[in-house]
């Protein structure tokens, strides 16, 4: 048995002194940069939202939800299309605004510039209303009528008709005054009874907003006609 252990024993030391032991000297290699050179998002492994902004969540969870419904495989490549669906979207939504502020202004001005019904010669009301005594109504009713705007052509008529009454001394215009204080106004029982139809004609047109047909506009018109004509002045 010792024999066996002293043969062991040589082996074992001869096995010790044949290990190679590499003596060559050892190159020393730095990287630089490794940050900046790794920092794209495709190198984004782990995404924390607890102290993110309320955008940057809502963006995450978007793109986690494009990147469910397009089967996309990548963070990064879902991210990206997520950004180019928000500026799509904020385009469109760019677009929108501007039209609606748009067509505001338009509306304001009476009509589109470029639409068919667009009349820059149409004077707002209420300028007409505080200078009706220097106002040609007859080339206002003419150009309303041109436009099929019967609805207006009444407003001028009816204004006409204070105008003449004011200058044959019937009334007192102003412009604050209602169509019953010019009524009371009024002595002549014939005058009365033509103002106060006229005035129910011009009530139902006007402020009753109905749209009126050129057959309804004519029978109105002529009795707008009719009462201009008796007025003497």
């Amino acid at each position: 048995m010792t024999g066996y252990a002293g043969t062991l024993d040589v082996i074992y030391q001869d096995s010790q002194d044949s290990v190679l032991t590499d003596t060559a000297p050892i190159e020393k290699r730095s990287f630089e940069d490794l940050k900046d050179k790794y920092d794209g998002d495709e190198f984004i492994y782990e995404r924390t939202t607890e102290n993110s902004g309320w955008w940057t969540r809502f963006k995450q969870w978007l793109s986690d939800f494009f990147r469910d419904l397009f089967d996309i495989n990548s963070d990064a490549r879902a991210s990206e299309v997520t950004d180019i669906i928000l500026k799509v979207f904020a385009a469109i939504l760019f677009i929108l605004v501007l039209f609606f502020i748009v067509k505001a202004i338009m509306n304001k001005e009476g009509s589109w510039v470029f639409g068919k019904s667009s009349d820059k010669n149409i004077i707002p009301v209420t300028d007409i209303e505080n200078n009706i005594f220097e106002t040609d109504f007859k080339t206002l009713i003419q150009n309303a009528e041109d436009h099929h705007n019967y609805r207006l052509a009444i407003r001028y008529y009816y204004l006409w008709l204070l105008k003449k009454l004011a200058k044959a001394e019937y009334i007192e215009y102003d412009v604050e005054k209602t169509n019953s204080d010019y009524y009371l106004e009024l002595s002549e029982a014939s005058i009365k009874k033509d103002f106060s139809y006229t005035s129910y004609l011009y009530n139902y047109i006007w402020y009753g907003e109905f749209d009126i047909d050129q057959a309804q506009y004519e029978k109105a018109k002529e009795a707008f006609a009719q009462f201009l004509n008796a007025i003497k002045v």
